[in-house]
């Protein structure tokens, strides 16, 4: 197949650019000299409890780069050695399909893309800034889900599916969280994957204390995309290197080494070792936007440690990999490679449009697949989202529900 297939496309991975008051909208009085934007120079920045943060540059998104702008970087074809800011060229309006649902479904259209995840670019910024601050995340992503729900709609013509934050700080208060969406129509929901600091210090929202969180999760069977966010080990490399390096258009090889995706590494090995999907089988979760490289040095470790204290594992914890957790590699990344180790369906497609470093077009993921036959393009570029969001496949091949027929299991 050397073109991409006229197939309906289920986009597991593009955002929204939110407005200027999104955090503010709905937030509370006694929260709003916490949440600011300061001018520094020509440049706008968000500030929380006082708090600078340059991670992303221009919060407002009054301008942005242009969708796939970084696409060589990603690729591996820098070959004049630009820095990501001089790849991008000259800043562009935000598209409107980025601002609001009724162009983003024109957008879809003319993308021949069928439904989308659709992700805020703010809230890992929000929760990585306010992290010691408990009580005051949870006003903020409240905030912000509350503009989410009337500026998109949590599931606009049932192709849109914004997803709003849970932050887990607090249980009772993640589970107040997980109500409200759940009132207003939510059929998806973003957790970062990181710890989080409530009244307990810092932990895992893996332990057994956040059970009646997950509990309640699972009864809803309510899907949750673990998507990458701004690293919570970006206070160990401050102290490799000074911190101006942290903004995403100027970050140093170093902590572009360093950081990786440790992040999602631990995140989902805490969900497995510490329990959380042995005592709660029928959740869904997915990493996005977090790559692939870090599933075999993960299955690595996982399998030479059930050798090592068996006890700890009432199950295989490669079995509950692939049982609950669903992967969208990058765009420049292997298929193939993330369907040996998670399988044939747990694999989604992800553009990252209208982000810099991702597609500028959905189908343009075309030039970087390997040759992927028509069974494996139906369930990667559509079917494997809708199985993880619980919807009826798309595929007319009444065997299409089963798993693909291998020369192995053939030969079987």
């Amino acid at each position: 197949m050397t073109q991409a297939p006229d197939i309906p496309i289920f986009d597991a991975d593009s955002h929204m650019y939110e407005t200027a008051d999104a955090l503010i909208r709905y937030l509370p009085d006694k929260y709003r000299q916490a949440v600011q934007y300061v001018q520094m120079g020509r440049h706008t920045r968000l500030a929380i409890n006082g708090r600078i943060t340059d991670f992303i540059p221009n919060p407002t998104f009054d301008r942005v780069a242009a969708p796939g702008a970084h696409e060589k970087f990603f690729a591996g074809e820098n070959t004049e050695g630009l820095t990501l800011r001089e790849m991008q060229g000259k800043a562009i309006e935000a598209p409107a399909a980025t601002r609001n649902p009724a162009d983003r479904i024109a957008e879809l259209d003319r993308q021949g893309v069928r439904e989308t995840l659709n992700y805020p670019t703010l809230a890992s910024l929000v929760e990585h800034s306010a992290a010691d601050d408990p009580e005051l995340t949870m006003a903020i992503i409240h905030a912000l889900n509350r503009w989410m729900l009337e500026h998109w709609g949590y599931a606009y013509q049932d192709r849109i599916f914004s997803t709003p934050i849970i932050n887990c700080a607090e249980v009772d208060g993640a589970r107040r969280e997980l109500q409200y969406i759940l009132d207003n129509g939510a059929k998806v929901a973003l957790i970062k994957p990181a710890p989080v600091k409530g009244v307990n210090g810092w932990r895992s929202p893996a332990l057994p204390e956040f059970d009646p969180f997950w509990r309640d999760v699972q009864d809803a069977g309510l899907p949750i995309v673990l998507h990458a966010s701004q690293p919570p080990l970006d206070e160990y490399v401050n102290k490799w290197e000074p911190p101006a390096t942290k903004n995403f258009m100027a970050m140093s090889s170093f902590r572009w080494l360093v950081l990786g995706h440790r992040e999602i590494s631990d995140m989902i090995g805490s969900l497995i070792c510490h329990g959380t999907l042995t005592r709660f089988p029928g959740l869904r979760i997915a990493s996005v936007e977090n790559g692939s490289s870090w599933i075999p040095p993960l299955f690595h470790d996982l399998r030479d440690l059930t050798k090592k204290m068996p006890q700890n594992f009432p199950e295989d914890p490669l079995d509950v990999f692939r049982r609950n957790i669903w992967v969208s590699p990058f765009w420049e990344g292997s298929v193939s490679d993330v369907v040996e180790t998670v399988g044939w369906d747990k694999v989604m497609f992800g553009s990252d449009y209208p982000h810099p470093e991702g597609l500028p077009e959905p189908k343009a993921y075309w030039k970087y697949a390997e040759g992927m036959d028509n069974r494996r393009t139906w369930d990667f570029l559509g079917d494997n989202a809708r199985r993880f969001m619980g919807l009826p496949i798309e595929n007319p091949d009444p065997t299409a529900a089963e798993p693909p027929v291998t020369a192995t299991s053939a030969a079987l």
